[in-house]
């Protein structure tokens, strides 16, 4: 299985999700959800920079499995995570992010940057200790 994204959590509590430019398929983003949700088991506050940079638009079907993953991941979210940064230089990919808070609000503080300096400088306003 190709990965569709891959989770680097080396600089916890600030987590990394790099999406690869493979594209989605029901095993792989299946996957990089599940992956997502294991970054919270310590139950300790954290943030997400998403590095969409390399991003290929994802099936509408899986936008929908990306809102109901955040609907049902609400109260964890709200509880530990103190906020996401993505990194979107494309605007195909800021239209879909925008399709899926449509479907489902995102339930923490975001920004959406060009770049990776943008996005963690932000990330660093956030309090976490690292």
């Amino acid at each position: 299985m190709e990965r569709y994204a891959t989770i680097d959590e080396s600089d916890f509590p600030i987590i990394r999700v790099r999406f690869t430019g493979k594209n989605s398929t029901d095993q792989n983003f299946q996957a990089y959800l599940d992956e997502t949700k294991h970054c919270y088991r310590y139950e300790k506050k954290l943030a997400v920079i998403f590095d969409a940079s390399l991003a290929v638009l994802p099936s509408f079907a899986h936008q929908k499995m990306q809102a109901k993953w955040l609907r049902e991941n609400k109260k964890l979210m709200q509880s530990y995570c103190a906020g996401t940064a993505y990194i979107i230089p494309s605007l195909a990919i800021r239209a879909v992010l925008k399709i899926i808070f449509s479907l489902q609000k995102q339930p923490v503080p975001y920004q959406i940057f060009e770049n990776e300096h943008e996005a963690e400088a932000w990330v660093k306003t956030l309090g976490l200790a690292s």
